[in-house]
């Protein structure tokens, strides 16, 4: 009786095994097989960055494509995230470190919020472009803040950052 039991428990568990890692196989695809987790979530590097049109806090028009030639830093974040606070400082020395061949752009996700007086705090210099529709955010499938896409010249994003960047980081992943 025990001995049926006991087989009955390690068939049971074979087959639960055996079906997590069928569904395991059959949820990869070609683009995320192989990736980290942090890859999976949003667009995939090697992409072509989608092409969007937002305004700056002055009212400016800015589009990602105004920007080809140039490595583009894109950062999403909003007002109220303490990592976005933690990171900001660096991002602003890191914006006057680069020469005129890399630009930073910061989308911010929550523009009903203060975001002038964030950005006086903070004495950010680099554009802020407003996401009032929540059209880009949605785009570029942003599932935490901050996150930042690292996009070359031809507008292929070449790395992801998911969390609060040091200047370090940032240096490494716009090369």
């Amino acid at each position: 009786m025990i001995k049926k039991v006991i087989a009955a428990v390690v068939l049971v568990t074979l087959l639960t095994v055996a079906i997590v890692q069928a569904m395991d196989k059959k949820t990869d695809t070609p683009e995320t097989s192989g990736q980290g987790t942090a890859h999976k979530e949003g667009l995939s590097i090697g992409a072509k960055a989608p092409d969007f049109e937002l305004k700056t806090l002055t009212g400016e028009t800015v589009k990602l494509s105004d920007y080809q030639g140039k490595k583009v830093m894109l950062n999403f974040w909003a007002t109220w995230c303490g990592p976005c606070k933690a990171e900001m400082p660096e991002m602003e020395q890191f914006s006057k470190e680069i020469g005129d061949e890399t630009v930073i752009l910061a989308v911010n996700i929550d523009p009903q919020l203060d975001v002038q007086g964030f950005v006086d705090e903070y004495k950010i210099t680099f554009p802020i472009l407003l996401d009032t529709e929540d059209k880009v955010n949605g785009t570029y499938q942003i599932i935490s803040i901050p996150t930042t896409y690292f996009i070359d010249s031809n507008g292929i994003i070449k790395n992801k950052f998911i969390g609060t960047m040091k200047l370090d980081n940032m240096k490494d992943l716009i090369k």
